[in-house]
């Protein structure tokens, strides 16, 4: 090996080494005086430790007791003025401040809408207003929470707390994960972090070789390597929450809500630590394996790769471009620069690495037309995932040739609010033959009444869960309690079932069977799956109260661009169609079905020699099909008595048969 490598490998191994020996000397300095002054911008104070002072006395003022701020950190692990640092092979910027101060764990605690739902809250169930401020902030600022609790000793942490604490402010700051500590990770919940409090002041990396002196003597934190923090757990203490429910006067029934569950909903997926192991970080935080040093100031240091980019991108493209527009209203630490980044990585997620889809004609001829619409999820959780107002919704539309509309489901109003959805619970739909119908995937809470709340503490059950599956998702998961399929989705065939009928397919197929009134023609067929996180229905009862941090919200709201975000798309153009139906009926003898009347819901289909099944489908008398396409036999009727058809294709015709389940 030539010596000039052998010197790079051990150089800086060599000068930890030193760097920690016990010495009656004076302190090596690894900064210039005009690299400690930039440093002090920055809330460093250094010139303390110039003067040999305890690393203790280091810690910043105001709150930063046991944890420093992203702005402490970023003196070393924001952008390099002599771009060394921090910088991909190509000369790309990935320094890790920067990518963070514009995400909505940045902000989490600045979010106005999260602002105004805790006032919002507080407002419904006033003697609750302590309990529910302390949970609410224990995710959204934990380090202001958990050092209010293991520094100052107070029973509660609310939003005046928050409001006077540069902490709190921070939102999910560096020290949030990286001070996580590795025995409890994955097993909470709720907002309860396991902090390292017996070493609080460490930084968890996933780098073996450390470099400590310069960030133990300068910030006080000491990096050392942990494993798990690329482990999914890391995030489940806060991407998991269960809340208590209370009746419509505010008492406790006993009762929990599950509020979210997306690190459950990893769990119960092909994805998890157990099979494929790709893990939240993985998509969330992608990695690059450019080598690239981490920290400003330190040309010595060694290249770590893979690197993890920052950026932490999630689905919400709307409060992004919100937070955006109020930059110095809500004193956002962030450039508008940054936050085009953030929505841009954001939109990445949304489009490329969240969902396929596939549209194709079935029947073209006759007086109606039916085409095949199948979703498949990509994502490591349900789409949509996290807070229970985010949706996605099917818009199908068909038009002629001359460009009139035939068929529109799922048509937006200017407010993007869905005209034709049922006010009270838009059902989950396996065939949608009328307009008026739309294919909404949402988890719908209702209160102890079962009316439809956006009220948290009054969430008692949820009636509607038809979100899209995780791939590899499974009933029979130990973590389906908190992940169920409920309403109509649950007994879907199509709805996340491969086509033998087993779970964990993590897919969604519509049928829409379009009336043709007669048309002979090409048709223009477009579906579109758009993703909203802000819908109008879930605002409006907020809106009907007032607080400054309702009203301030509610005018952001009102200036903001609601629209939502195209999540996938697909058009097929020149379908030509007939209103003569071109399907042969053959004698239903050729085909034997039976028993027509079963009480079991099994039925045979045995067709005679020399004829080949194609399909076997069974439809209600409504004219919605109600199982998969296949030609296995026996088949099962729906558990709903009454009658039903059985349509047989074959190579030689078409047969269809009337059955009965008693």
């Amino acid at each position: 090996m030539r010596k000039s490598v052998l010197l790079t490998l051990l150089v800086p191994a060599i000068i930890a080494i030193v760097a920690n020996l016990p010495s009656g000397k004076a302190a090596k300095h690894f900064h210039s005086k005009e690299e400690l002054a930039l440093f002090k911008q920055f809330g460093l104070n250094a010139a303390k430790n110039q003067q040999g002072a305890h690393p203790s006395v280091l810690l910043p003022i105001d709150s930063n007791i046991l944890f420093p701020t992203a702005k402490t950190c970023g003196g070393c692990h924001g952008k390099d003025p002599n771009q060394l640092a921090l910088i991909t092979t190509s000369g790309v910027d990935v320094n890790i401040y920067d990518d963070w101060r514009s995400t909505m764990m940045a902000n989490s605690a600045k979010d106005p809408f999260w602002r105004a739902k805790v006032r919002h809250e507080i407002l419904i169930n006033p003697s609750h207003s302590e309990a529910l401020q302390d949970k609410c902030t224990s995710c959204h600022a934990p380090t202001g929470n958990y050092q209010s609790k293991l520094h100052d000793h107070k029973p509660y942490y609310g939003l005046a707390d928050l409001y006077a604490d540069t902490l709190g402010l921070d939102g999910v700051t560096c020290q949030a994960c990286h001070a996580q500590a590795p025995d409890k990770i994955g097993q909470l919940h709720s907002g309860e972090i396991d902090f390292d409090t017996n070493y609080i002041r460490v930084a968890y990396g996933p780098y073996k070789q450390v470099f400590a002196p310069p960030m133990h003597d300068f910030v006080g934190i000491t990096p050392t390597f942990g494993g798990h923090i690329t482990d999914g757990g890391v995030c489940a203490s806060c991407h998991t929450l269960i809340t208590n429910t209370v009746d419509l006067n505010g008492q406790l029934t006993g009762n929990t809500f599950v509020e979210q569950a997306t690190y459950h909903e990893w769990l119960n997926s092909r994805y998890d630590r157990d099979q494929e192991n790709i893990t939240c970080q993985a998509c969330h935080m992608p990695r690059l394996q450019d080598e690239i040093i981490i920290s400003a100031n330190y040309q010595f240091l060694t290249p770590k790769f893979p690197f993890g980019l920052h950026e932490l991108a999630g689905a919400n493209v709307t409060m992004l471009q919100l937070l955006k527009n109020n930059i110095n209203t809500l004193e956002i630490n962030a450039l508008p620069e940054h936050f085009d980044s953030t929505i841009a990585a954001t939109l990445r997620m949304l489009q490329e690495k969240t969902l396929d889809l596939s549209l194709e004609p079935l029947d073209l001829n006759g007086d109606t037309v039916r085409f095949k619409l199948t979703l498949q999820n990509k994502a490591g959780h349900k789409f949509p995932s996290g807070y229970p107002s985010r949706r996605a919704w099917i818009e199908f539309e068909v038009k002629t040739e001359s460009g009139q509309t035939v068929f529109h489901s799922g048509r937006a109003n200017a407010d993007f609010s869905l005209p034709d959805e049922d006010p009270n619970l838009e059902p989950h739909h396996l065939v949608i033959n009328n307009p008026a119908q739309v294919q909404i995937y949402e988890m719908v809470p209702v209160d102890v009444t079962g009316a439809f709340t956006n009220v948290l503490e009054r969430a008692d059950r949820t009636i509607k869960d038809n979100r899209l599956t995780p791939q590899g998702f499974k009933p029979t998961h130990p973590a389906y309690d908190t992940t169920e399929i409920v309403g109509h989705a649950k007994t879907d065939p199509d709805f996340n079932r491969f086509a033998n009928g087993a779970h964990g397919s993590g897919s969604d197929i519509v049928y829409f069977s379009v009336p043709n009134h007669g048309y002979t023609g090409n048709l223009t067929v477009s579906a579109k799956v758009w993703y909203q996180s802000l819908p109008p229905k879930w605002m409006a009862s907020i809106f009907e109260y007032s607080a400054p941090e309702i009203d301030a919200f509610k005018q952001m709201f009102d200036a903001a661009d609601k629209s939502p975000v195209l999540v996938a798309a697909q058009t097929l153009e020149n379908i030509s169609v007939n209103a003569v139906s071109t399907q042969t009926l053959m004698h239903e003898s050729r085909v034997k079905v039976y028993p027509s009347l079963t009480s079991d819901g099994l039925i045979w289909i045995e067709p005679a020699p020399q004829i080949r099944l194609k399909s076997i489908e069974i439809w209600d008398m409504k004219g919605n099909r109600v199982t998969n396409s296949g030609r296995q036999s026996p088949m099962k009727l729906p558990e709903t008595k009454g009658i039903y058809f059985v349509l047989i294709e074959t190579d030689r015709g078409r047969v269809v048969k009337k059955v009965v389940r008693q």
